[in-house]
């Protein structure tokens, strides 16, 4: 596994009232920033309209990973890669048509991604290994910022890792992730983290990017 370490800011905790300024603030140390779209249908919560998600990817300095918690991910996803999103990660449980949406994506111009609740098993997807850009394995149940890391997702991050292999896939992980915790989930063999309550809530956000960072690096990867 390759020492690549990749920190993605999600703005769901961020002011929403001066959203781009929020960005600015962590886009010089970040690589992506995490756009949550939550229709409060899939999940029990709201985050941003079309015409707001629009807004943040236009205005956005750096590249957006948008993360579509809704339940029509088949029309959605292809929309969000449309848009200009850089990457777009729809749920295994809302895509009625996996491959057809992933395909979809892709041709708008955009990495494609699979999202697995934590009830749900890496294995039931390993035919779409050689389709998708990127994993993101949930570390709490999707809808709000600020919930406690699951340390029991850390058996499927291995497996996915292991199942990976050499495959130029990203692996992600995206809850409770903190200065603690990214170490946990690097060790597990997670090179792509979404933090959003540890970056947003504290005193300087660009060095807490910094900082879980140089955590995620210095952690031991397990064999």
């Amino acid at each position: 596994m390759k020492s690549t370490v990749r920190i993605h800011p999600s703005i769901l905790n961020a002011d929403h009232s001066k959203i781009l300024s929020e960005i600015d603030r962590v886009a010089k140390v970040s690589d992506f920033l995490h756009l949550d779209i939550l229709d409060g249908k899939f999940a029990p919560n709201t985050s941003f309209s079309w015409a707001e998600a629009q807004n943040i990817i236009s205005g956005s300095s750096i590249p957006v990973d948008a993360h579509l918690m809704v339940i029509d991910s088949d029309v959605q996803g292809p929309r969000y890669a449309e848009a200009g999103c850089t990457s777009v990660t729809v749920h295994v449980e809302s895509t009625a048509d996996i491959r057809k949406t992933i395909k979809n994506i892709k041709s708008n111009g955009a990495r494609a991604s699979l999202a697995l609740k934590p009830a749900s098993q890496i294995e039931t997807y390993i035919d779409h290994l050689d389709e998708v850009d990127m994993f993101l394995i949930m570390t709490v149940e999707p809808g709000f910022g600020g919930q406690s890391f699951m340390p029991e997702m850390m058996e499927k991050v291995s497996k996915t890792r292991d199942l990976i292999g050499d495959r130029p896939i990203w692996l992600q992980v995206d809850g409770g992730i903190s200065k603690e915790t990214i170490e946990i989930a690097r060790a597990a063999g997670a090179d792509t983290f979404v933090a959003g309550s540890a970056v947003f809530k504290a005193e300087d956000p660009a060095q807490m990017v910094i900082a879980l960072r140089e955590r995620a690096l210095s952690s031991k990867l397990q064999q």
